[in-house]
C-alpha cells in the first residue's frame, strides 16, 4: 500500500485488522512525511523512539482497541510522560512530567501510537497560532504566495491532520480551538458536551470552558477517537459518570424527522457572502436529506463574546498563579538584592508572551474587590441566560442548531496578530458553546473564491454527541468535500 498517512483511521483500521498493513508501516510513513513538513512548524517535540516502540508493541498485541497501531499527534497542552509538555510557553520550558493525562492513557491503553507534540497558541490562547513559543504553524492551504494561519488555538493538530503527517490527533475547546482551526483546515473537529472527556493532566486555561476532543481527517474517524477518548474520570470532578456509547455505531447517516435550527442571531453585519452563501447551502443539503428546517431564536447570542472574554481570563488569570519559577519550568536569572517578589515578576514576564499577560490582567482586572460584580459575576449571569437560550430551543424540539464555524476562511498569518479584538472576533460562532457546555461540530463543506476550505458549525443536545455526529455524517456525505491542499512544503 502507498500512501499511508493518508489513510483515514477507519480505513488503516480495517487494513490493520486485515493484515494489509502493520502499525511500523503507518509509523514509519507518517514519521517520514513529519520530517518533510517542518515548514508547517505542526509537531514541535518529535518521537520517533516512543513511536516505533509502540507501533512494534501494537503489532504484537491480539486485543487492541479500534485505535491499535493507529499514529496519532498529541497537542502540547496534553501532558505525556517522560515527554516535554510546555503548552507552547517559554515558562514550561525543560517540563516533562512525571504523569500521563487521562485522555493520552486512555489512547495508549487502546493501542494508539504517538509520533509527537502538536504545537499550539500558548495555554490555548490565541486564535492564529501565532502566540507559540515554538512560532506559528503553517496552514498547509495556500492561495497565492502568502502563508495562512492554520488557526489557533489548536493549530498544530489541524495543519498536521490536513497534511496528512498522522491520521489523527488531539485538540482543546475552550472558545472555538478545535472546530476553528478544523475549518481553516478543510478537516472535521468535535467538541464534546463539557464533563464527556476527561481535563486531567490537561494544561488548563479557563477550566468551566476547557474540554478535549479529536481533529479528523472524516467524521467516522471522529466518532472512533471521541469514543476513546470519553469516559469518566474520578480523578476530574467535573467528569460526567455516563455510559460512553458507540458513537460510530450512531452513523447511519439516517437523519429523516430530525429538526434543525437556524438561528436568526447568527446572521451578522457585514458577513462574507460565500459564508452565507454556505450556511445557505448546508441548510439545503440537510433539508434534502429528510431534516425539518426551522428558524430559531437565540437572542443572548450578542453577550457571548463578551461574556467569554471576562470569564475566560478570569479563569486564566487563578489557573496561571502557579507558574511562578519555584517548582517547576522556567525560572529568570535575578540581580544582587533581588529577593522573592522579584523572583516571581521576574519570571512571569520573562515566561508569559504578550498574549498571555494581557489575558492574565484582564482576569485580574475583573476578579478584583472594585469589579466582581460589575464585570465576573455579571458575565456569569449573561453565560447563564445563553444556557437558558439553547435549553428553549431544544425543549421545543430541535435536535441540532446548524451555524457558520467561521467568519472567514484562513487569513494571512500576521494579519489580525497587532489587533487583538479582531482576533476575538474569530470565536464569534463558537463561544456560545463552550458558554453552554454543549457538544459542537465543525465540518468541511465548500471552499471559497481562492479554494480555501470553508466549515459549518453543528450545534447538539447535551450528552447526544451520537446524534450530532449522525447529523455530521449526513451533512458530510451531502457535501462530499474531498480537496486537499496541494503540496507545498
Amino acid at each position: 500500500m502507498s500512501d499511508l498517512s493518508k489513510l483515514t483511521i477507519a480505513a488503516a483500521r480495517d487494513a490493520l485488522k486485515k493484515g494489509d498493513v502493520t502499525s511500523v508501516e503507518l509509523t514509519e510513513a507518517c514519521l517520514a512525511e513529519i520530517d518533510a513538513a517542518d515548514a508547517l512548524g505542526a509537531f514541535v517535540h518529535k518521537t520517533p523512539d516512543i513511536a516505533m516502540e509502540q507501533a512494534k508493541a501494537a503489532d504484537a498485541r491480539t486485543d487492541g482497541g479500534d485505535l491499535n497501531g493507529i499514529p496519532l499527534g498529541i497537542k502540547d497542552l496534553f501532558c505525556t510522560k517522560g515527554v516535554a509538555s510546555q503548552a507552547a510557553s517559554r515558562i514550561l520550558d525543560g517540563f516533562k512530567p512525571e504523569y500521563e493525562s487521562t485522555v493520552t492513557t486512555q489512547l495508549f491503553d487502546q493501542g494508539a501510537v504517538m509520533l509527537g507534540k502538536l504545537n499550539m497558541d500558548e495555554f490555548a490562547m490565541g486564535s492564529s497560532n501565532e502566540t507559540s513559543v515554538y512560532g506559528n504553524a503553517v496552514n498547509p492551504w495556500k492561495a497565492g504566495a502568502a502563508e495562512l494561519t492554520p488557526g489557533g488555538s489548536s493549530g498544530g493538530s489541524a495543519s498536521a491532520v490536513a497534511a496528512d503527517l498522522c491520521l489523527g490527533a488531539t485538540g482543546t475547546d475552550t472558545g472555538g480551538s478545535i472546530r476553528q482551526p478544523a475549518a481553516f483546515t478543510g478537516i472535521t473537529g468535535i467538541k464534546p458536551t463539557y464533563g464527556r472527556v476527561s481535563r486531567w493532566g490537561i494544561v488548563a486555561f479557563a477550566s468551566s470552558l476547557d474540554q478535549a476532543g479529536p481533529m479528523t481527517k472524516d467524521v467516522r474517524d471522529a466518532a472512533i477517537m471521541l469514543r476513546a477518548m470519553s469516559g469518566h474520570d474520578p480523578k476530574d470532578s467535573t467528569s460526567a459518570d455516563l455510559a460512553v456509547p458507540d458513537f460510530e455505531a450512531a452513523l447511519t447517516g439516517d437523519i429523516r424527522g430530525k429538526t434543525i435550527g437556524i438561528p436568526k442571531e447568527y446572521r451578522m453585519d457585514g458577513m462574507p457572502a460565500e459564508i452565507e452563501k454556505l450556511w445557505e447551502d448546508g441548510t439545503a443539503m440537510l433539508r434534502d436529506a429528510g431534516a425539518r428546517i426551522v428558524d430559531i431564536t437565540l437572542p443572548h447570542t450578542k453577550y457571548a463574546l463578551p461574556a467569554y472574554y471576562v470569564i475566560a481570563p478570569a479563569e486564566a488569570s487563578s489557573n496561571l498563579a502557579r507558574y511562578d519559577g519555584v517548582r517547576f519550568g522556567h525560572r529568570a536569572t535575578l540581580a544582587a538584592g533581588d529577593g522573592i517578589t522579584e523572583m516571581y515578576e521576574k519570571t512571569r514576564a520573562e515566561g508569559f508572551g504578550d498574549e498571555v499577560q494581557r489575558r492574565v490582567m484582564i482576569g485580574t482586572y475583573v476578579l478584583s474587590a472594585g469589579f466582581y460584580d460589575a464585570y465576573y459575576n455579571r458575565a456569569r449571569k449573561v453565560r447563564t441566560l445563553i444556557k437558558q437560550d439553547f435549553e428553549a430551543v431544544f425543549a421545543d424540539g430541535v435536535d441540532a442548531i446548524l451555524t457558520p464555524a467561521t467568519p472567514s476562511a484562513a487569513f494571512e498569518l500576521g494579519q489580525k496578530f497587532d489587533d487583538p479584538v479582531q482576533m476575538y472576533l474569530n470565536d464569534v460562532f463558537t463561544v456560545t458553546v463552550n458558554l453552554a457546555g454543549l457538544p459542537g461540530i465543525a465540518v468541511p463543506a465548500g471552499v471559497d473564491a481562492q479554494g480555501l476550505p470553508l466549515g459549518l458549525q453543528l450545534i447538539g443536545r447535551p450528552w447526544e454527541e451520537g446524534d450530532l455526529l449522525n447529523t455530521a455524517y449526513a451533512l458530510e456525505q451531502a457535501a462530499g468535500f474531498v480537496a486537499k491542499p496541494a503540496r507545498w512544503w
